[in-house]
């Protein structure tokens, strides 16, 4: 080849990629570290299990918002718009003051389980707006009072309020009134690996000028305190408008502060005076906030050194204008740092612009456009460096008291393998700053959008000796490492995989899937042997996910020795089968050896699949004939068995496990094939439950399924009833039809009840906050949506279904895919009077300039109105809206068919 045609191909490589690809390439290559830095803060980690050291987990209580400001951190820290590098020993963030507040804000002040009505939540206004996946470039919204940021009365009205309630917010407090507030917007550009750019400009949005101090802070996290001899780094001033960082294992880095600010130092130390009254002396990591809204100069090291620093700013800022405040933190020893500041922050956003545009290609509609983006951003703010080392947080430290001797015997210590100090992607990172296993999953298969190869690490890193359990078990969440959660990874691996594998011409990372199987398989073994108490293919899961969707808590004890056959615990085990069975035939092409373990799982789903039809003599299977449903069992100790008729997402679940085989994949894998065939020979009763497997579908495709045609037309009459599931914004968890008839279940004459409640819970049971009573969860939701779009593949355009139920139209099974997918969508569209859903009656929310297109992306949504409900950070499986806004327009034009149709028939 010519020099000119290599230079020719490599430019066209190069502008397909573009430069956000090419330092992506670079970091998957391990070239350059582009993910050394990045937005790993957590936004809490006071109360959190890892900073709890009480005798019986009273993890709210004994590290409290009040005690962050003065307390070392053990395991991780936490700041508003945080960055730090991967191991997260220097970390940036920002701090503000308004001359009003009691409390310089860090931090992201929240209310904890035991103080608000509905469980914990996040009391502030932020947003997530841009990011790329090498960090080069990040935005964020912070929306700052200007009056006396209202702690007490949050908590106080909060308290007052009960569950029937709902939760008092920032907004409603009246502090935003008349704009009385400011933007405060936080970029981050890189200009090289270990180069950082920080913005922050904040517009003044009232009518009238305003204080404001800004303090930009660098610090190391505390890594001395806890052992003998540990080195303590250091910061202290060079100069004016420059402050050196020194860490024996990152050497040496540069700050450089734009403008005149005044510098402060202090350490990041315990003020264990102000804790514990003990007599000490020094500068402690309150300093600042002692220093500036205390009034106490004394409280700074005068000497301009420590481990913490910050510039502080002192403005005020005049009425509907702004304010930029400019850090740069690099290795390198710069005399004019800011020369080309402006430029690169520039560049920077037009390679992040360039990067969405070519995602974005086949959107057309900018709000889908804006939605995407936000979700997709989400997802990559909420990655944190996630440390926790459980044998040492149950021995203690040496330098410490050590830990009460109940820890030994309490939450985690069964877990003494795990030793995390990873990036991982987070739920959120105020009200779940920590990993949840099965949110992860969902999460990687948003992130694959984007960044490929960070999904893929993650669903590795979870499954990695030093995370799974000796046992095979999967942990959970640092709650409770041992709770049980649905066993979606497969299910993650296998979708990642595919994504890698379209978009590479057909060639899959079959290493990624070969380490994942491997693993995986462990972590059946462990299901079968833990969650299948009869032995018969019917699990008993416990949480699963679905916890106070039923009558009892699945994941305790039952109060007379009864135990739950659980129609969505075995609904998920057979998808389980079916993803680690259609895992191992893709790496069979490759491997023959892996046919007898895809045979292994076809045989395993098709036993599940008769045990959910008949379970034992007694016949009580999970499938109600009559109801045409499916139901939990509840098993009593003398062997009766009784279905609990709740028509909850319980019963939707066994949609989830299909598969479809190809006969030409099949005619690959001749043994596989061989053995498939002479079962379902001698097992003609299996083959006539699960499938229409001598009914070949569209292009000769074999349907493996828990519902042939009759049984999931049946089961999606009720799915896609408005009056049941089908809300104008999703599926709902429960059945509206509980609303005016709820399931009661008499427990020992002590009456227990189940009734559709849409948003908040109106109960403490179970958790309180986690409501599955009717809300619409994205996660659920989002697995109904791509296996009806199996079932179609299998049954073709021909095959049709009434929708909605009673409506008199009948689609094809694809079209209800996408219809059902458009009305998840339409929770965060703008409609025709330009209002969102997620806002529900939030009218600042939903009309002023500055707040209608910054999205949050919430924990569920009510059952009936889309309004956001739950954690409103919850980033992580909400951003499965990104997957569904990929253009699909047939689920659309169906919904505007049906109007019409509606309209002409009233």
């Amino acid at each position: 080849m010519s020099e000119k045609i290599i230079k020719t191909t490599a430019v066209k490589k190069i502008k397909k990629l573009g430069a956000e690809g090419l330092r992506m390439q670079a970091r998957n290559t391990k070239n350059t570290a582009w993910d050394h830095w990045g937005p790993y803060l957590s936004e809490r980690q006071w109360g959190t299990v890892r900073e709890d050291y009480s005798a019986h987990g009273e993890a709210w209580e004994y590290f409290p918002h009040d005690h962050a400001r003065s307390r070392a951190y053990r395991w991780g820290e936490d700041g508003i718009a945080g960055f730090s590098d991967d191991k997260q020993r220097l970390c940036l963030a920002l701090a503000l003051w308004n001359g009003q507040d009691t409390i310089l804000k860090e931090r992201l002040f929240g209310l904890t389980n035991n103080e608000a009505n509905h469980g914990e939540d996040v009391k502030e206004i932020y947003y997530y707006l841009d990011a790329t996946p090498s960090h080069s470039y990040l935005k964020m919204l912070y929306k700052y009072p200007q009056a006396q940021f209202p702690y007490a009365h949050l908590a106080e009205e909060n308290r007052r309020r009960g569950k029937d309630q709902p939760e008092y917010e920032l907004m409603d407090t009246g502090i935003f009134d008349d704009d009385r507030y400011f933007d405060v917007f936080v970029e981050y550009a890189k200009a090289d690996v270990d180069d950082i750019l920080m913005q922050i400009t904040v517009h003044n949005r009232s009518t009238e000028d305003a204080p404001l101090h800004v303090l930009p802070q660098i610090w190391f996290r505390n890594t001395w305190a806890w052992d003998h001899g540990a080195t303590r780094p250091k910061i202290y001033a060079k100069a004016h408008q420059h402050i050196i960082a020194e860490h024996p294992a990152l050497t040496e880095y540069h700050c450089y502060l734009e403008g005149q600010p005044e510098l402060l130092f202090c350490e990041n130390d315990t003020n264990v005076q102000r804790l514990y009254n003990t007599p000490a002396t020094g500068y402690f990591k309150d300093a600042f906030h002692q220093y500036i809204v205390d009034g106490h100069p004394q409280a700074v090291n005068p000497e301009q050194t420590g481990t913490k620093a910050a510039a502080h700013y002192v403005f005020t800022i005049p009425a509907q204008d702004k304010i930029e405040v400019q850090l740069r933190l690099t290795k390198a020893d710069s005399a004019k740092p800011f020369n080309d500041f402006a430029k690169i922050m520039q560049k920077r956003r037009a390679e992040a612009d360039a990067f969405y545009a070519d995602l974005q290609q086949d959107l057309t509609d900018a709000d889908d456009k804006l939605i995407q983006r936000q979700a997709l951003a989400g997802m990559i703010w909420n990655k944190q460096f996630y440390y926790y080392d459980v044998p040492r947080w149950l021995e203690g430290d040496p330098t410490m008291p050590p830990p009460p001797t109940e820890r030994c015997h309490g939450r985690n210590h069964e877990w003494s393998h795990l030793n995390n100090a990873d990036i991982i992607s987070m739920p959120d990172k105020w009200e779940y700053p920590w990993y949840a296993a099965w949110d992860l999953a969902f999460h990687c298969v948003a992130l694959a959008m984007v960044d490929l190869q960070f999904a893929k690490n993650q669903l590795l890193l979870i499954t990695r000796a030093w995370y799974m359990h000796p046992n095979g078990q999967i942990p959970a969440y640092e709650w409770a490492f041992g709770d049980v959660n649905p066993p979606v990874h497969a299910w993650a691996v296998w979708e990642v995989y595919k994504a890698e594998r379209d978009a590479s011409n057909g060639k899959g990372d079959l290493a990624f899937l070969e380490r994942s199987l491997h693993k995986l398989l462990l972590n059946f073994t462990w299901w079968v042997n833990r969650k299948d108490i009869d032995d018969n293919n019917i699990f008993q899961g416990g949480f699963l996910g679905l916890d106070n969707i039923g009558v009892f808590d699945r994941g305790a004890p039952l109060p007379t020795g009864e135990y739950i056959n659980q129609a969505d615990g075995t609904g998920w085990m057979a998808m389980y089968c079916l993803n680690l069975m259609r895992i191992s035939l893709e790496l069979a092409q490759y491997n023959r050896v892996y046919e007898d373990i895809a045979t292994k799982f076809f045989e395993h789903f098709l036993y599940i699949a008769a045990a959910m039809d008949n379970i034992g003599d007694q016949g009580v299977g999970l499938w109600d004939v009559n109801d045409q449903f499916f139901y939990d069992v509840l098993r009593f100790p003398s062997g009766e068995k009784m279905p609990l008729k709740v028509r909850s997402m319980v019963g939707l679940i066994p949609l989830c496990a299909v598969e479809i085989l190809d006969p030409e994949l099949l005619d690959k894998l001749p043994d596989f094939k061989q053995r498939l065939e002479w079962f379902l020979a001698h097992h003609p009763g299996l083959c006539a439950l699960v499938s229409r497997w001598y009914e070949p579908g569209e292009g000769n495709l074999r349907l493996l399924s828990l519902l042939h045609g009759h049984r999931m037309k049946q089961l999606l009459k009720r799915m896609l009833d408005e009056t049941e599931f089908l809300s104008d914004y999703g599926i709902r968890s429960l059945s509206r039809a509980h609303m005016e008839s709820p399931y009661v279940f008499d427990c020992m004459n002590n009456p227990l009840s189940v009734q559709y409640q849409p948003a908040e819970s109106e109960s403490g049971l179970f958790g309180g906050n986690s409501n599955w009573r009717g809300p619409i969860w994205f996660p659920v939701n989002y697995l109904l949506v791509t296996s009806l779009r199996r079932f179609a593949e299998y049954y073709g355009p021909e095959f049709k279904i009434e929708y909605p139920t009673g409506s008199g139209l009948f689609i094809s099974i694809d079209e209800v895919a996408d219809a059902v997918a458009n009305r998840l969508i339409r929770l965060f569209r703008r409609d025709g009077e330009g209002r969102r859903p997620i806002f529900g009656t939030l009218e600042k929310f939903q009309i002023d300039p500055h707040f209608r297109d910054h999205l949050l992306f919430y924990e569920y949504f009510h059952g009936d109105n889309g309004r956001g409900v739950g954690a409103s950070h919850q980033t992580g499986w909400t951003g499965l809206i990104a997957r569904l806004l990929q253009p699909n327009r047939r689920g659309q034009e169906q919904e505007n068919e049906h109007k019409n149709h509606l309209h002409d028939n009233p």
